[in-house]
């Protein structure tokens, strides 16, 4: 099994590890429903898709 010939300084492992954040996701509160959503997407709530506080589909609707 290889091993390292010489040891790696602190702040080398700390520049490799720097891009191993993990971040929540963004979420708001839709003014309408009153629900939380991830931002810039589009969610279901009682049948109906909302997008930026507009019904942008509903489901229930029926087609001619």
């Amino acid at each position: 099994m290889a091993h390292p010939k010489r040891r790696q300084s602190k702040s080398r492992k700390n520049k490799r590890r720097s891009h191993l954040k993990i971040k929540e996701p963004l979420l708001t509160k839709c003014i309408l429903t009153n629900q939380k959503h991830l931002y810039h997407h589009a969610y279901w709530h009682e049948n109906k898709l909302y997008y930026r506080g507009k019904i942008v589909y509903d489901r229930n609707k029926k087609r001619i």
